[in-house]
């Protein structure tokens, strides 16, 4: 793999569209619809890269990253936590007007797996951000405590305690090889598993499921990738929350 540099140069992040985040959403830890969009930003080759050649047939036009940006949630605790309470005590149809206003979620930040560990996540949010124009940019991360590249890109973190059965689980990882950054990745994770010697093997089965016992007839669930997605989906019970402030904007009335 070529270093970080040369990568770099070789990539350049243009407006995109919703086919370009279908493209990539396979090698996303999390399923399910998103939200109303607001904005796709893509990371695209500007010259080739040898190493994907062989399985990218367009490496000019092709997306290996992609950010998504959708409207925001209406209520989020810690929203108003990071906001000093910018937007509580206002009657619903205010505080939803001044939300829709001011602030855009960022909803999904893929990487092509090959490209991965080479701060790209961390560039996609941090260039992108000042050109959606708004004066909040938020974010809710399930795996932000493992791979915290919002706080990479200059965005704040506001976070709940890791429940126990949590920590418990992603020392259980570690213990057989499966590291912490490695967790946003089911695909590696679920190779690491299936290479795993047979008492490993049948200690993080354990685990795992003593894990799944909280998600009801999920616990019964087949070994496999789409188990492993569940898993790492569900390793912190509360999502953390990210913000940005533009300092450029002032907050829209």
């Amino acid at each position: 793999m070529p270093n970080d540099c040369s990568v770099t140069r070789k990539l350049k992040i243009v407006p995109g569209c919703l086919d370009d985040y279908k493209a990539l959403a396979n090698y996303h830890y999390r399923d399910g619809l998103l939200g109303p969009m607001a904005g796709i930003f893509v990371l695209k080759p500007n010259s080739p890269l040898p190493y994907l050649c062989s399985t990218i047939s367009s490496p000019y036009n092709d997306a290996v990253g992609v950010i998504v940006y959708t409207m925001p949630t209406p209520g989020l605790e810690l929203r108003n936590v990071a906001t000093g309470n910018l937007f509580a005590g206002l009657d619903r149809s205010t505080q939803l007007a001044l939300i829709n206003k001011n602030v855009r979620c960022i909803s999904r930040v893929i990487i092509e797996p090959r490209l991965r560990s080479l701060g790209l996540a961390s560039r996609l949010v941090r260039e992108t951000m000042p050109q959606m124009n708004v004066p909040i940019i938020e974010a809710m991360a399930v795996m932000g405590l493992v791979n915290p590249f919002f706080e990479k890109a200059g965005m704040k973190a506001f976070t709940a305690k890791l429940p126990a059965r949590c920590t418990r689980l992603i020392e259980a990882f570690s213990m057989v090889g499966i590291e912490q950054h490695q967790l946003i990745d089911p695909q590696t994770v679920q190779r690491k598993l299936d290479q795993l010697p047979a008492c490993q093997a049948e200690f993080i089965e354990l685990e795992i499921k003593r894990f799944l016992q909280s998600y009801g007839r999920r616990q019964n669930m087949s070994t496999g990738l789409e188990r492993t997605k569940l898993v790492l989906s569900k390793l912190t019970a509360r999502p953390i929350y990210y913000i940005w402030f533009n300092q450029n904007l002032g907050l829209r009335i």
